[in-house]
C-alpha cells in the first residue's frame, strides 16, 4: 500500500496509507475533531469527509465553525427536506433540484395532486427532525450514467432522468441517506444528525429550468444554521423584511401600483411616487452636471438594423420588443448606448474634446419573464440614470476612478455600504480577445489602484465588455445590484466612432457604459425597504401635513398650508371631519415626517405645533420658524 504525504494547514505532515479518508486523519488527531468534521478541502477542492485519498497533497478539515460549513449544512439540509417530503407524500411528489443559496436553500418539487401550503411546514419540519435524530449515514456513490438513468426512471423520478441525460459524463455521483437517493456532486455532511437547526420559510412557483414553457414546480424555501441563536437572528431579519416590503409600504404610502389592464411589470406612479421620482431625478441631474456630464435624450425606438450592428439583435433579442413603422422594422430600446453613439458621430471630434460624458435619464423596456417580475425590483419598463463616457484609451483609468468616486459619494448620501465585483468575458460575447484583455486589465487596474476590495466574477460580463458591478448593502445587510461600470472597445469599432489625434490621424475611442443608481424603479424599491418608508426629509414626497382639530380652525389651517406651499415645502392639508387621532394615524401610516396640529391655541397665537412621525411633539413655533427648520433640515444630505 502506497504511503501518502498529507500537509495540514499548520504545515505539519501526516503520513497515511493510500485510500485513507479525511475522517481517518481527523480521528488520528482527536475524536472530538472527527465528530466535528463535516467535510474537507483537498488540494483546493471540497470533498466528503469519507472520500478516500489517492495522492499526496494539502488537506484542510471543515468543521462546523469553518467559513465553508454553512453552505454544506444548507445543501445537506435541502436533501433532508426532500427526503422528508418524499417520506410524507410518496409517489405524489417528484424531486427536481435543491441548491444552497445566500440565505438558506430551496427544493423544487413537481406534483399533479399535492399543493403545498404554509400549514405543511410544521409537518415537514417534524419529519426532518425525526430523520436528523435517526442520525442516518450519508454516503456517496459513483454510478455509470446509464445505470443512474435506469435507477431514477425505475423510482419514477423523471426530472432526475432528464438532468442526467443532459450531462456529458460517463459517470455521475449519487448520495444516499436511508431509503432516499439523490443526484448530486456534493459534498455533504456524513450523518443527518449533524443537521439540527433549520426552518422552512416560504413558498413560490418556479418553472422547470426557468423556462415558462415547462412545467410549473412548487419551490419550498428554507434556511439552516449552525446554532439556534443565528437562526433566531435570521428569522428576525425576515420579519423585519416583511414589514419593510416595498410593495406593502408602496400601497400604504400611496406611491405606486400595478394593473392587469395596463400590463404586467409596468408601473403606475401615483402623485406621491411621482414626486419621489422627481426629487431623485433632480438630484441626479444636479450631481451629473457638477461632474462634467452633458444631458442628452435619445428616441424610444431605433431601426432594427442598428440593433443588428450593435450585436443586441443576436445577443439580447429575447429581451427586446420590436415593432414596424412604414414597413420598416424598429426595436424599442432596452439600453441607451446606441443613441449616444449617434450623437457623438453627429460631428467630427478632436482628441482635445475627449472625454465626452453623455447622461440621460432614459426610459427602456425589456422583456422579463412573468415569473421573475417582482414589484419595483424587476419590471419591464424602467428608467436608468444612464451615461456613456467616450474617451481616449489613455483616459480610461481616470474616468473609471471618477465613476467609482461618484458611486462612493452617492452611496454615502443615501447611507449605503457597498461591495464591488469585477465580471469578465461571458461565453456569449462579441469583440476580439485583445480588446477584452485590454478592457478587463483597465478595470482591474483601476480597482487595484483605488485600494477597493473586490471579488472576481468569472464569465458574467456584458456581451460587449467586462464590467465592475456595485452591490449596495441596506439596513438589513441585504445586497442589491445598482451601479455598474462597463468598458467597451467593441461598439466604438462597430459604429466607427473616431477622433482626430494630435498626429492629425483618426483614432478609435473607448466607451464606458455606466449607471450610478441603476434603474430608478429598482432603486426606489430598495430605498423604501432601506428606510422602511421613513425617508429623510429631503427625500420625502410629503414633508408635512396640516391637520385641524375642528372646523373652527379650518381657515387658519388653510392659511398655514398656503404659506408652507409658497415657501417650497411639500405639504398636504387634511380638513376632513374626522377625529384628530384618526387623521394622525393615517399620516403616520403614510410616514409623513411632520404633522402640524392646528387647534384653538395655535389659531389664537398664530403658531403651529409640530409632531414627528414617531410621536414626539415639538414646542409650538411660528410658521416662519417652522419653514426655516424644514429648509435647513432638507439640506442635510449636502
Amino acid at each position: 500500500m502506497a504511503v501518502l504525504q498529507i500537509e495540514l494547514p499548520d504545515g505539519s505532515i501526516k503520513e497515511i496509507e493510500s485510500g485513507s479518508t479525511p475522517y481517518d486523519i481527523a480521528s488520528s488527531i482527536g475524536e472530538n475533531l472527527a465528530r466535528q468534521s463535516l467535510a474537507a478541502r483537498f488540494n483546493g477542492d471540497l470533498i466528503d469527509i469519507s472520500s478516500p485519498l489517492q495522492t499526496s497533497g494539502k488537506l484542510a478539515l471543515i468543521t462546523q465553525n469553518s467559513p465553508e460549513a454553512l453552505e454544506i449544512i444548507r445543501h445537506s439540509s435541502a436533501h433532508l427536506m426532500a427526503q422528508a417530503v418524499k417520506e410524507l407524500y410518496g409517489d405524489e411528489i417528484q424531486v427536481t433540484i435543491g441548491p444552497a443559496i445566500k440565505d438558506g436553500f430551496y427544493y423544487d418539487f413537481y406534483s399533479e395532486t399535492k399543493k403545498f401550503v404554509p400549514e405543511d411546514f410544521s409537518i415537514i419540519e417534524a419529519k426532518m427532525a425525526e430523520l436528523a435524530k435517526a442520525d442516518l449515514q450519508v454516503t456517496r456513490e459513483v454510478m455509470k450514467r446509464d445505470d443512474a438513468i435506469s435507477l431514477f426512471r425505475g423510482i419514477g423520478e423523471h426530472y432526475k432522468v432528464e438532468l442526467i441525460e443532459d450531462l456529458d459524463a460517463e459517470t455521475v455521483s449519487l448520495y444516499r441517506q436511508g431509503d432516499f437517493v439523490d443526484l448530486c456532486r456534493g459534498p455533504h455532511v456524513p450523518r443527518t444528525g449533524m443537521l439540527k437547526v433549520f426552518k422552512l420559510t416560504s413558498l413560490a412557483g418556479a418553472y422547470w429550468r426557468g423556462d415558462e414553457h415547462n412545467a410549473m414546480l412548487q419551490r419550498i424555501y428554507a434556511t439552516a444554521f449552525q446554532n439556534k441563536k443565528e437562526l433566531k437572528a435570521h428569522l428576525h431579519r425576515l420579519e423585519e423584511a416583511k414589514k419593510r416590503d416595498h410593495r406593502k409600504l408602496g400601497k400604504e404610502m400611496d406611491l405606486f401600483s400595478f394593473s392587469e389592464e395596463s400590463g404586467a411589470g409596468l408601473v403606475l406612479w401615483h402623485p406621491k411616487g411621482a414626486m419621489l421620482r422627481s426629487i431623485i431625478e433632480d438630484f441626479e441631474r444636479k450631481e451629473h452636471l457638477k461632474r462634467g456630464y452633458e444631458l442628452v435624450v435619445g428616441p424610444q425606438i431605433l431601426k432594427t438594423e442598428l440593433w443588428k450592428m450593435s450585436g443586441h439583435f443576436d445577443n439580447y433579442r429575447e429581451n427586446m420588443y420590436f415593432t414596424e413603422v412604414d414597413e420598416q422594422g424598429y426595436g424599442i430600446k432596452p439600453m441607451n448606448c446606441l443613441a449616444h453613439m449617434l450623437i457623438y458621430k453627429s460631428r467630427p471630434r478632436s482628441y482635445r474634446n475627449l472625454p465626452v460624458r453623455y447622461f440621460e435619464l432614459g426610459t427602456v423596456h425589456r422583456h422579463e419573464k412573468s415569473g421573475v417580475l417582482h414589484g419595483l425590483l424587476r419590471v419591464r419598463g424602467f428608467t436608468q440614470d444612464d451615461a456613456h463616457i467616450i474617451c481616449r484609451p489613455d483616459q480610461i483609468d481616470a474616468e473609471v476612478k471618477g465613476v467609482m468616486q461618484f458611486v462612493q459619494d452617492v452611496t454615502a448620501i443615501f447611507g449605503f455600504e457597498y461591495v464591488m465585483e469585477l465580471s469578465t468575458r461571458p461565453e456569449k460575447s462579441i469583440g476580439s480577445d485583445e480588446d477584452w484583455e485590454q478592457a478587463t486589465s483597465a478595470l482591474h487596474s483601476a480597482l487595484k489602484d483605488s485600494g477597493q476590495d473586490f471579488e472576481l466574477n468569472e464569465g458574467d460580463g456584458a456581451f460587449y465588455g467586462p464590467k465592475i458591478d456595485v452591490k449596495i448593502k441596506d439596513a438589513l445587510d441585504r445586497e442589491w445590484q445598482c451601479a455598474t461600470i462597463q468598458c467597451d472597445f467593441t461598439l466604438p469599432e462597430r459604429f466607427d466612432l473616431t477622433y482626430v489625434g494630435s498626429d492629425g490621424e483618426k483614432h478609435r475611442p473607448v466607451m464606458l457604459h455606466r449607471v450610478i443608481l441603476g434603474s430608478i424603479e429598482r432603486f426606489i424599491g430598495v430605498l423604501i425597504e432601506h428606510y422602511a418608508g421613513s425617508f429623510p426629509l429631503w427625500l420625502s414626497p410629503v414633508q408635512a401635513i396640516v391637520l385641524n382639530v375642528t372646523d373652527n380652525q379650518a381657515a387658519y389651517a388653510q392659511q398655514v398650508f398656503e404659506q408652507l406651499r409658497n415657501a417650497g415645502v411639500r405639504v398636504e392639508l387634511d380638513l376632513r371631519n374626522e377625529k384628530l387621532g384618526f387623521k394622525i394615524r393615517e399620516a403616520q401610516m403614510a410616514k409623513t415626517p411632520y404633522m402640524l396640529v392646528i387647534g384653538d391655541r395655535e389659531m389664537e397665537t398664530q403658531t403651529v405645533a409640530p409632531r414627528f412621525r414617531d410621536g414626539e411633539n415639538l414646542d409650538p413655533m411660528s410658521i416662519s420658524a417652522f419653514i426655516e427648520r424644514i429648509q435647513i433640515e432638507s439640506k442635510e444630505y449636502k
